[in-house]
């Protein structure tokens, strides 16, 4: 059972709250009076709507204890629940005129049951907004999938895949079977890493978490010392030193 770590997390906030701050940008309700984030994590992204929509009644809802922990300490004055939402947004019993999902549903399996769920819970002209991290063909993750396979390790990695996500196509038919209008789009940010290390610690709080979990403690810095050397090898140096780290996301913003 992966854990969470939401200071892990929170070493690239900039990096991982600019997304979320160009989905909210393409909300286009100018009053909007009730607000879901899924998979709210530590705040932050519930943050960006609170600024963008100050008068609304925002609820940020995720599955972990310690992310939900993390974002009430930071934000008490924003309300925060922990919730499953792939299997308990029944629960909170109401509908709202926005639903914002940024780097979430990636965890959920079945995407057209969810979005068929999240535009049910939306008011007639609400808006679903979501934003999935498109990370699979990336260096990054193909080079953890293969450590994980390789010879050294494969006896000791047994994680079922735990990333979710459609081809484009997929999703442009579930949107328009089920909202009265959509945009879709994809954005790839190329982030300025300054080593190696730091791509390193930037998975480690996200998509190594099944892996990592998936080994005794003890073995977990080998795993990692030999990923490095992967990512140093899939990874050039650039003249500055800096590392180019490429990150494709994509977003969504549908109409009920």
């Amino acid at each position: 059972m992966k854990k969470w770590n939401a200071e892990q997390y929170l070493l690239f906030k900039n990096e991982r709250t600019q997304p979320a701050w160009d989905l909210a940008s393409q909300i286009n309700l100018e009053q909007p009076m009730s607000i879901l984030d899924i998979g709210c994590g530590p705040g932050n992204s519930t943050a960006v709507l609170a600024q963008r929509y100050p008068d609304a009644n925002i609820l940020g809802i995720d599955n972990s204890e310690e992310m939900i922990a993390a974002a009430l300490k930071k934000y008490p004055h924003l309300r925060f629940q922990r919730l499953d939402a792939g299997k308990d947004l029944a629960r909170l019993g109401q509908t709202f005129d926005v639903i914002f999902s940024n780097a979430c549903i990636q965890w959920i399996p079945n995407h057209e049951r969810l979005i068929k769920e999240l535009m049910s819970l939306l008011r007639s002209g609400g808006v679903l907004a979501v934003q999935v991290p498109m990370i699979w063909e990336e260096p990054l993750h193909k080079e953890l999938k293969a450590l994980a396979a390789s010879k050294k390790w494969a006896a000791l990695m047994h994680v079922e895949e735990c990333f979710h996500h459609l081809r484009y196509e997929e999703y442009h038919d579930i949107l328009a079977e089920n909202s009265a209008d959509f945009r879709a789009w994809e954005t790839v940010y190329l982030h300025r890493m300054a080593s190696h290390e730091a791509i390193l610690e930037w998975y480690r709080g996200t998509g190594m978490l099944p892996y990592l979990s998936a080994l005794p403690e003890d073995r977990r810095a080998s795993f990692e010392g030999d990923f490095l050397c992967r990512l140093k090898e899939a990874y050039p140096v650039q003249k500055n030193g800096e590392i180019l780290f490429r990150f494709p996301r994509f977003f969504f913003v549908a109409v009920k």
